[in-house]
């Protein structure tokens, strides 16, 4: 019987196959994660990345108001006066700053510029990693569409080996790492 050319739907990224090949946890390893990380993954995965962004927004400007800020709430204080405006290429050396440095860069919800900085990538601190490659353009995997990105650069070898909360993962994703958080060196 001869081949049969595969479907066109069929070779776009693999990302579509993701929920089907997957397998859900079962009860006794979901028994597993303390009750407020389960509470916190039930929240995330029932809020829209629309609603995220409003929920954020409000709760950045509405707290300090109840807590008696009346400038308003904390904004990143990026201190990094050094940061060229040259863009990084792929192949050049970078030094990751310092955890003081980045920081000082984070809103209270551990982002700058809707990129969070996770727990996990603290280990490349102070460390020369060197760029794989500018991010331009990625699959947003909560809904699947193609989404533009500026400033946002791949490093060599940074890649998640999972979380905390989630535990082991063997998927092997690349961090995004915000410029002000690197410093080319030589």
């Amino acid at each position: 019987m001869p081949l049969q050319e595969p479907e066109s739907r069929n070779l776009a990224c693999q990302i579509a196959c993701v929920e089907n090949m997957s397998a859900p946890l079962s009860k006794k390893e979901m028994l597993k994660q303390p009750l407020q990380d389960r509470l916190k993954l039930a929240l995330k995965r029932g809020i829209s990345p629309r609603h995220k962004r409003t929920f954020k927004h409000n709760f950045e400007n509405w707290v300090p108001w109840f807590s008696g800020n009346a400038r308003g709430s904390r904004s990143p204080t990026v201190a990094f006066a050094d940061i060229s405006p040259a863009r990084l290429q792929a192949g050049d050396l970078v030094r990751v700053r310092t955890k003081e440095q980045i920081q000082s860069s984070l809103n209270s919800w551990k982002e700058l510029k809707g990129c969070q900085f996770m727990p996990e990538m603290w280990q490349y601190c102070g460390t020369t990693q060197r760029v794989l490659k500018p991010v331009e353009r990625f699959v947003d995997e909560r809904d699947y569409r193609v989404k533009k990105a500026s400033g946002v650069y791949l490093l060599e070898g940074a890649i998640c080996q999972g979380t905390e909360l989630y535990g082991r993962c063997d998927r092997a994703c690349f961090y995004f790492w915000r410029e002000e958080w690197l410093e080319k060196t030589g």
